[in-house]
């Protein structure tokens, strides 16, 4: 019984603890936290090149270094679109593309690549707290309307991590649960049968989370239906009629939920709720 309960206040221990780890995760920027992160290097198997063999992300970030900004946006998004092709895609190298692009003052550009980046890489804090410092810069101020405690709390432990991480986790618990459970079969000392079959119990039930994130991540991603506001203004009227009452207008740099679509007009709906339709050549799909 003493070993039950220990294993039920380990496991709610470890989820309020990546509940807080994800609250820290999306804090919000401070007046000592008010600058951009620089550029982020790229791990070995990530680096792009072109046909002749020249890595393309060094030469875009020399041309970052230089602040040739234009230059390095060039360099990175040649080196996006091939990554596209081979089926290659980085989180490293949107966030640097972001990045160029906001030094550029091409704000719905910058938050859009931040936003790829972190599509991929949840748990990347430099992505976040550009991102956030990005948005701070839009004209926008929109409130967010309440989401229930558990979707707050689901999000924010779901987004420590990308979804290939979160299955990675699911099979390490996975064979952890096999040994719980080989333990438990062949072992014939008492406490040792006790003991894997309640690890083998909280280690299913952590392997069928860590399962839950990682296709929510993944789903999330492939679901394309966020998008972000690439004009200086964009007029959202009550239906999808130039000739409709406009509702409201938003600004480069906000990001929209896309509804519905109809023609080439978006149906969105911002983070307080409100729906109108735009022209879809105002946004851009995340």
């Amino acid at each position: 019984m003493k070993l039950i309960k220990y294993i039920s206040v380990l496991f709610f221990a470890t989820i309020f603890t990546l509940q807080v780890a994800g609250q820290n995760a999306a804090a919000p920027v401070t007046s000592e936290d008010s600058t951009v992160a620089e550029n982020q290097s790229l791990p070995q198997n990530d680096i792009v090149k072109d046909e002749e063999g020249v890595d393309l992300v060094e030469k875009a970030s020399n041309a970052y270094r230089n602040k040739d900004y234009k230059r390095s946006i060039e360099l990175y998004e040649e080196a996006v679109n091939l990554g596209i092709k081979e089926n290659r895609i980085s989180s490293q190298i949107y966030y640097n593309l972001g990045n160029a692009y906001f030094r550029d003052n091409q704000l719905g550009k910058a938050i859009l690549n931040y936003e790829r980046a972190l599509l991929l890489d949840p748990g990347d804090g430099d992505i976040r707290h550009n991102l956030r410092f990005a948005n701070n810069r839009t004209v926008d101020r929109i409130a967010t309307s309440g989401n229930l405690f558990l979707i707050n709390w689901f999000n924010s432990v779901r987004n420590l991590f990308s979804s290939n991480v979160w299955a990675t986790i699911a099979i390490v618990l996975f064979i952890l649960v096999l040994l719980s459970v080989a333990v438990y079969q062949f072992v014939r000392i008492l406490w040792a049968r006790k003991a894997a079959f309640y690890s083998g119990i909280v280690l299913f039930v952590f392997m069928i989370i860590a399962n839950t994130f990682s296709f929510s991540q993944k789903r999330e991603r492939l679901r394309g239906d966020s998008g972000i506001v690439m004009v200086g203004a964009a007029a959202v009227n009550a239906s999808p009629d130039v000739n409709s009452n406009q509702l409201f207008e938003l600004h480069e740099g906000t990001k929209v939920k896309i509804r519905n679509n109809d023609g080439k007009w978006y149906e969105v709906e911002i983070a307080n709720g409100s729906v109108g339709w735009t022209f879809e050549e105002n946004i851009e799909i995340i």
